[in-house]
């Protein structure tokens, strides 16, 4: 059984050699061939058939991937393979001649090749290119792949960071040879190639156009051809959206709950001060995140900026709200202008209202001449009316009852029983005594009951006041959030989430 399967190898192997064309010889051609072209050959001529003539190279490159762009330092680090062909006078042969052989692979430094390097580059060794072989037709086209970690030169704009696009040039020429000894041309009128393109995370990639450029320095006569790649990017924003906008607008809207808390919990300032810390521990973090370029102040920045002004600011009027709340008569006067905007024309605009006291823009208006009013009077009364807040004509029985009675129980017994008008008229020197004295108290009962009522009054209107802030803080400090937040996302050039 061994040996049948031995035979029949042998018949296989045999029937294979038989079939094969004779290009199975093609080693020593391949040997004789290279001897031939690389004998006499000089890799420092330029190889045309007219000197005069330039030599032209189809430039190309293709661009694998985008590995980092680093804004602090202005570097776009890309995988490239470059593309070069031309045609070699001094490396032709009849393929008949040579057992059919059509190319050649020979390492580039036994070959002439165009120095094309790239301008920009700011790589330790300036050209990052692995030196791969070149592929040399018989008809003398040479094929120059080399492909390299490119690290280029790139002027970053960061001013509508996170929302950013970028443009990023790689400029490509050669070093020594000027246009009229060597012309670049552009092998694909698209620019680069992005077929093998791999997917970024951070950048989606917009394009990648190419043009030629003829430039004539300053240095030089002669022109010099460059062809430059435009590498344009735009940021995707899906993850600063999510890790740093959204926590921001979080933490500012948490600063809002501020100015609902009651003052009495006594927690109110402690919320303000604790998410004024907790957004100065997410600013750090951020910091980090932002490019750390002074050219320009990032959109996101001025938003983080904004939202911790705004936070600070509303601890500061949380103090002053505190400040309001507990004020009391014997230590604070409230001046006219606080009761005019804060008890009057600030409740109005805002809608909000006493227990019993609608304010309206007409009971403002009768408030401030009931207001005028009252002095007027009070300057015209006598001493007993202002003490007993009571009107002059008191002691006209004919007015009512309820003043003839206060009256009557005030002026003491000599009213009750009057033997004579002329005794009712004029009391003796004790009674005078004692309707000074009985007046002397009710004066200090009234004055003092006046002033605790003034006292409560004062104490409650402070406290409004302080609500009346918290509201507009409220109301001021939320439109400021919600405007900062849509003016960021709709100054972007570009707000789609991708």
């Amino acid at each position: 059984m061994v040996r049948s399967e031995q035979a029949l190898a042998l018949l296989a192997t045999a029937f294979l050699l038989f079939i094969m064309p004779p290009g199975s010889q093609q080693g020593p051609h391949e040997k004789r061939l290279l001897n031939n072209l690389l004998g006499p050959y000089n890799v420092l001529e330029r190889p045309v058939a007219n000197e005069s003539e330039p030599l032209e190279v189809k430039f190309g490159l293709t661009l694998q991937q985008i590995i980092d762009v680093d804004e602090k330092n202005q570097l776009l680090i890309t995988n490239i393979w470059l593309s070069l062909e031309w045609n070699d006078y001094n490396l032709k042969w009849n393929e008949s001649e040579y057992g059919g052989v059509k190319d050649l692979r020979i390492t580039p430094n036994k070959l002439w090749k165009p120095d094309v390097l790239m301008y920009n580059s700011a790589d330790e060794g300036f050209d990052g290119t692995f030196q791969t072989n070149v592929v040399v037709k018989h008809n003398g086209s040479c094929l120059y792949v080399p492909p390299g970690i490119f690290k280029s030169t790139c002027k970053i704009d960061i001013t509508w960071f996170p929302f950013d696009d970028q443009h990023c040039d790689m400029k490509f020429g050669s070093w020594t040879y000027d246009g009229n000894q060597l012309d670049l041309v552009l092998n694909s009128e698209s620019g680069g190639d992005l077929s093998d393109f791999i997917t970024n995370g951070e950048w989606y990639l917009i394009g990648m156009p190419g043009k030629k450029n003829t430039i004539v320095y300053a240095c030089c006569p002669e022109p010099y051809v460059d062809v430059t790649f435009t590498i344009k990017i735009r940021r995707r924003t899906l993850y600063y959206f999510f890790n740093l906008i959204v926590p921001c607008v979080l933490i500012s809207s948490m600063a809002l709950l501020g100015f609902t808390l009651p003052p009495d919990s006594g927690e109110k300032l402690t919320l303000g001060v604790t998410i004024l810390l907790s957004l100065t521990v997410f600013l750090n973090l951020v910091a980090e995140t932002l490019p750390q370029v002074s050219d320009a102040i990032p959109l996101l920045g001025t938003y983080f900026n904004c939202i911790m002004f705004m936070v600070a600011s509303s601890v500061v009027l949380t103090v002053v709200v505190l400040n309001y709340h507990h004020r009391t008569a014997d230590i604070h006067e409230m001046p006219q202008w606080i009761k005019t905007v804060f008890l009057q024309w600030l409740p109005w605009m805002l809608g909000m209202s006493r227990p019993g006291k609608k304010i309206t823009r007409k009971t403002i208006l009768m408030n401030s001449r009931m207001k005028e009013l009252e002095l007027k009077e009070r300057s015209s009364k006598s001493l007993l009316a202002n003490v007993l807040d009571i009107d002059d004509d008191f002691r006209n029985v004919s007015t009512g009852g309820n003043n003839a009675s206060m009256t009557t129980s005030l002026g003491g017994t000599f009213m009750r029983h009057p033997t004579t008008i002329e005794e009712a008229a004029v009391p003796s020197s004790g009674t005078q005594r004692d309707l000074q004295n009985i007046l002397r108290e009710l004066q200090f009962i009234t004055n003092r009951m006046k002033k605790a009522d003034e006292e409560a009054e004062v104490i409650s209107d402070w406290k409004f006041a302080a609500m009346v802030v918290d509201r507009f803080c409220l109301i001021i400090f939320t439109m400021f959030t919600i405007i900062a937040t849509v003016a960021v996302l709709l100054s972007a050039p570009h707000i789609i989430v991708q």
